[in-house]
C-alpha cells in the first residue's frame, strides 16, 4: 500500500511539473526567464532543475535514476559547448558527471533492467495523463517474446482513442532523449538542452545543488547554485 501511495504522489508531481514547464518553456528568450540564471565570462546562462523529468515533443519522460538539469546558453561570442564541461555538486561534497543520452534512453526503454516501477507523463496543451505500474518487459533480440506477455494493468477511459493512431508515429525514445539533450559543438547562437547525471539516492536527501561549468584553461570555473 505504501508503494502505491508513493507512486501516485510521484505521478501527480510529474503532471504538475510537466504542465508548468509546458506553460513557460515557449516564452524563454533570455537567461533571466529561467528560475536560475547567471552571467559568465563568455555567456549568460539559464538553468532549471527538472529532477527526473525529460521534456519530449509532446510528453515528458521520467528517468528515476538520473537527475536532469536544463541549461540554456546565450553566448557573447562563439563558444565550444559540451556536456562534459558541466558537473553537478550535491550537498557540497558529491560530484556527479554527465552521462550520455543513450544511457538514459536505455534505462527508460528497458525498465526491467532497473527492477523498479517507471512513470511516464504526457503533457500537451490540454489534458495531461500519467501511466504507472509494473514495468512491461521489453524484448531485446529477435525471437524474444517477453514483450508479448499480457500485463494486467487497468486502462482508464480515454477521451479520444483515435489519438492512439498518432502514437504509432512518435519518435523512438533514443531519438527523443537525444533531441532533448544539450547540443554540442561551436555556436554563437542561443542553445538549450538537458544534462543528465546518474543518481541513485533519494531526492529528498538533497539539501544543496550546484551546477559547475568548466570552460577549460585559462578560464576559471563557474559555480551556479540551484538549491
Amino acid at each position: 500500500m505504501y508503494t502505491q501511495v508513493v507512486i501516485a504522489r510521484t505521478a501527480v508531481l510529474a503532471v504538475v511539473s510537466a504542465t508548468l514547464y509546458a506553460q513557460t518553456a515557449a516564452t524563454r528568450a533570455k537567461a533571466t526567464d529561467y528560475p536560475v540564471h547567471a552571467t559568465l565570462p563568455n555567456m549568460d546562462i539559464g538553468v532549471e532543475y527538472l529532477v527526473h523529468s525529460i521534456p519530449g515533443e509532446n510528453r515528458f519522460y521520467i528517468a528515476k535514476d538520473y537527475l536532469v538539469v536544463e541549461v540554456a546558453a546565450f553566448p557573447k561570442d562563439a563558444i565550444a559547448l559540451s556536456a562534459g564541461k558541466f558537473t553537478l555538486l550535491v550537498n557540497g561534497k558529491n560530484t556527479l558527471y554527465t552521462v550520455s543520452p543513450g544511457m538514459v534512453a536505455a534505462s527508460i526503454k528497458y525498465p526491467d533492467w532497473e527492477q523498479h516501477r517507471q512513470v511516464t507523463t504526457e503533457a500537451g496543451n490540454g489534458n495531461a495523463s500519467v501511466v504507472f505500474g509494473a514495468p512491461r518487459p521489453v524484448g531485446r533480440f529477435p525471437g524474444d517474446n517477453r514483450d508479448n506477455v499480457p500485463m494486467n494493468i487497468p486502462r482508464p477511459p480515454q477521451p479520444d482513442d483515435g489519438k492512439d493512431l498518432d502514437k504509432a508515429h512518435e519518435r523512438p525514445i533514443e531519438e527523443s532523449i537525444a533531441n532533448a539533450a544539450l547540443p554540442e559543438g561551436s555556436t554563437a547562437k542561443p542553445v538549450k538542452g538537458c544534462l543528465f547525471f546518474s543518481y541513485s539516492g533519494k531526492t529528498k536527501s538533497i539539501k544543496s545543488l550546484a551546477l559547475i561549468y568548466d570552460p577549460g584553461d585559462p578560464a576559471p570555473k563557474s559555480t551556479i547554485p540551484i538549491i
